[in-house]
């Protein structure tokens, strides 16, 4: 969903921009990031595209929300208005979700029941997050995160939700880092959400008491880690996504339940 320049600035830090996608240019440079992280650095392998983007339907749909590098492109691949591209995130808002369909997330949990539990709130689903290679040492990650929360204020979100993701295809790899998620985030009764029937993949692969907080918090990845800190809830049981190699778990955030602490430094929810 494209929109006007005065909409889209989200946030400034540093030289850099966080800001929605404001024309086809912007949407197709966020695509090629994407497929540059997914497929040629990371090792997804989803369907080939001849110009070396990740697409699917949900991108004519979407917010695209991006980190800009003010002032001459280094990459010409990733050359926008206003510099280049550094970061992106897809935003699909649940009005949006309702032209294709359902959310991206419905592929691999049972929504329906916590939509139907939750139909006065409002759901934002997060996903597609990626930083370039050579600006993971810069403000970008900070600054996707300012542009969602700025973008949640705007919009009175609820509720916050996507997979987030672990490499490679074996749970086993991940066991105790599972185990703590499903004993030590699962969400309550109230907001439980199932990996679909025929994708579920058990979360506890441990005994409880062969699990030690510390390590297992040391190895989630920085984007599950940082959902953790904020209060977020773990849906029940992993799903293994082989285009993207990866085991994936659902993350539940509801506004609500985010640490108060957090807001001195993103501000606090509209009121």
């Amino acid at each position: 969903m494209l929109q006007s320049v005065a909409e889209t600035i989200l946030a400034e830090k540093s030289g850099f921009a966080a800001r929605l996608a404001r024309s086809a240019d912007d949407v197709a440079a966020a695509q090629r990031l994407r497929h540059r992280v997914f497929m040629e650095e990371g090792t997804a392998q989803t369907a080939a595209n001849p110009q070396g983007r990740d697409a699917d339907r949900y991108d004519a749909v979407c917010d695209h929300l991006m980190v800009v590098r003010k002032g001459e492109a280094g990459d010409p691949a990733f050359a926008i208005d206003g510099g280049d591209l550094v970061g992106t995130y897809r935003l699909i808002r649940e009005d949006a979700a309702g032209q294709v369909n359902g959310f991206y997330t419905s592929a691999e949990y049972d929504l329906a029941p916590l939509l139907e539990r939750k139909q006065g709130l409002s759901f934002l689903e997060l996903g597609r997050s990626c930083v370039r290679a050579d600006m993971r040492d810069q403000p970008v990650a900070e600054l996707l995160w300012q542009g969602i929360w700025n973008y949640v204020r705007k919009h009175r979100i609820d509720v916050m939700m996507g997979c987030a993701s672990f490499d490679g295809t074996n749970p086993d790899d991940h066991a105790e880092a599972l185990t703590f998620l499903a004993h030590k985030a699962a969400a309550p009764d109230d907001w439980r959400v199932a990996a679909l029937p025929d994708r579920y993949v058990e979360m506890r692969r441990k005994p409880l008491d062969a699990i030690d907080a510390r390590n297992a918090m040391r190895a989630l990845p920085p984007l599950i880690k940082g959902y953790v800190r904020l209060g977020c809830h773990v849906g029940e049981g992993a799903v293994i996504d082989h285009a993207f190699n990866s085991t994936d778990v659902l993350i539940l955030l509801p506004v609500a339940a985010i640490n108060p602490r957090y807001f001195a430094h993103f501000g606090a929810p509209a009121g």
